[in-house]
């Protein structure tokens, strides 16, 4: 994962790199030996296997119970 994480940071960080077309960001991971999941993502534009390699998980709050449901229309009037 370190790796990984090496690689986002130095394509960040390059100009060439960020602008590069997904053929030659695919061929410069391949050459740095870089994650299945890295690859995936530049190729096939998905990142579901990064996310794994990464330990993400999405989480989504429910509004209500973040805002104290606080939408009454008595209040707006």
């Amino acid at each position: 994962m370190r790796d990984t994480v090496e690689l986002l940071e130095q394509i960040g960080r390059d100009a060439s790199l960020r602008r590069a077309s997904p053929e030659v960001l695919s061929s410069a991971l391949e050459d740095a030996n870089a994650s299945e999941g890295l690859r995936v993502l530049v190729a096939h534009h998905d990142s579901t296997v990064l996310a794994q390699e990464l330990g993400l998980v999405e989480r989504f709050g429910e509004h209500m119970t973040q805002t104290g449901a606080h939408e009454d229309d008595t209040l707006l009037n």
